[in-house]
């Protein structure tokens, strides 16, 4: 949504809108010219925008149809659209690369924007988060035909794109909320890579469930497994890594990237067989994955001293979780690790709070706080604790509230701690970063 507000900022437009909450990405907003409140009601919205004919409304699916804006541009008649909606009217004008998964998105689609930047091809892109080569998450070019967005299945939102070129990186089970079971989340997959443009391309992970599209070139990718692009020789450099990469029967030696995790030289490899199909020379695609500084909160270093490692990360998903624990793991072997964890959203925790606490007991030490419920009401009997009781990790666990985080950890002093979740935890990094500069000095 940010994205979208800085596109239209950009465009000589007015922008005004309604968050829940004032962040730091709210605070530059403002900054940048817009209008931002924070309260739901009608008289907080400024005139300029009440006239109809002159005002878009876009939203997200994260709004519900209860708030008092939403209901009155509806009654009105305003003209509203969805976020994505938006987006893919922005792509029909361009030569659109769609990366889509339930996994991955932001990394892929941000290092493909890195690699195009940085070549000198260019491009335009809508990005997830904010990538800390630029410090944004929108890159624009009015020179450039390229137009890298993010395609999120969530509300099969996904499903207002038709790209040229994209990429599908994982279909796990989520957003069951939406989709019910497995079968229609892979109906909404197969229905995207559908809407790929004739000529077009797909990127897919290997072995993936997906049906092939007729009229595009389809080509598989994988860390370690055989397929069209995939890693050979891939070693760590503490918490960076050194890999080859195989090519369509071709070999291409020494890429460095400098973030860290198994999963990030998989992401490499997806983002490197995009850039290479488009054109852009393996010397270029090397020298760009090399100064590619990754994206905040995807395993963020915080806080790196001889006493204590502090790593945040926007997992919120068992297998992400999974992922990213294990990769802490190998950059810090025989290190106890110790872990924050929100839940995001009720349905999530109801339908998954087994696997969280699988993942979850990969850490010695649990510090589980309350679910964030972001668009969604409370759900009877749903709560942390179904996470909590079934914890099976070694050290300690500890069920709490975020006002009560900063003791728990002053007690616990941790020597690597991981901040992990996609809801409001993200404010709590900053605090916990001098809490342990503090109590390490």
């Amino acid at each position: 949504m940010s994205a979208l507000a800085r596109y239209f900022l950009s465009q000589g437009k007015k922008v005004a809108g309604y968050d829940r909450t004032s962040t730091p990405l709210t605070d530059q907003l403002v900054r940048e010219g817009m209008d931002v409140h924070f309260q739901d009601g009608v008289s907080f919205i400024p005139e300029i925008f009440r006239k109809k004919g002159d005002t878009l409304v876009v939203y997200t699916p994260a709004v519900p149809n209860t708030h008092s804006e939403f209901r009155y541009f509806s009654d009105q008649g305003f003209t509203l659209m969805k976020r994505s909606q938006v987006l893919g009217i922005i792509m029909e004008n361009h030569k659109g690369i769609a990366v889509a998964g339930t996994h991955g998105k932001t990394t892929i689609s941000s290092m493909i924007a890195h690699i195009f930047r940085h070549s000198g091809k260019t491009c335009n892109a809508f990005l997830g988060g904010i990538t800390r080569n630029y410090n944004t998450n929108l890159l624009l070019d009015s020179s450039s035909d390229y137009f890298i967005a993010e395609a999120d299945e969530f509300d099969r939102s996904f499903l207002t794109l038709f790209p040229d070129m994209a990429v599908i990186s994982a279909i796990d089970d989520d957003h069951l909320d939406i989709y019910g079971d497995r079968s229609h989340l892979l109906a909404a997959f197969n229905q995207f890579a559908a809407q790929i443009k004739k000529g077009g391309v797909l990127i897919a992970k290997k072995d993936i469930e997906l049906q092939k599209p007729e009229g595009i070139k389809i080509f598989s990718y994988s860390l370690n497994e055989k397929a069209d692009y995939h890693a050979l020789d891939f070693r760590k450099e503490g918490l960076f890594n050194r890999f080859n990469i195989y090519a369509k029967g071709e070999v291409f030696k020494d890429f460095i990237l400098n973030v860290h995790g198994n999963l990030n030289i998989e992401n490499a490899i997806a983002a490197f067989a995009i850039a290479h199909l488009s054109g852009i020379s393996v010397e270029k695609i090397r020298l760009a994955l090399s100064e590619y500084s990754g994206v905040k909160r995807r395993f963020e270093i915080i806080l790196q001293t001889e006493k204590v490692l502090f790593i945040d990360d926007y997992a919120h998903h068992p297998e992400e979780l999974k992922a990213f624990i294990n990769s802490v793991r190998d950059a810090v072997p025989g290190k106890r690790i110790s872990g924050i964890f929100q839940p995001h959203l009720y349905t999530r925790t109801r339908d998954f709070a087994t696997a969280f606490s699988q993942s979850l007991s990969l850490l010695d030490d649990v510090i589980l706080l309350e679910i964030y419920p972001a668009r969604e009401e409370p759900i009877t009997g749903v709560n942390s604790a179904m996470i909590f009781d079934k914890l099976r990790n070694k050290g300690e666990k500890i069920l709490c509230s975020k006002s009560q985080i900063y003791k728990v950890v002053e007690e616990m002093n941790p020597s690597v701690l991981l901040c992990m979740g996609a809801g409001d935890i993200d404010q709590i990094v900053d605090p916990i970063k001098e809490l342990l500069i503090r109590i390490n000095r």
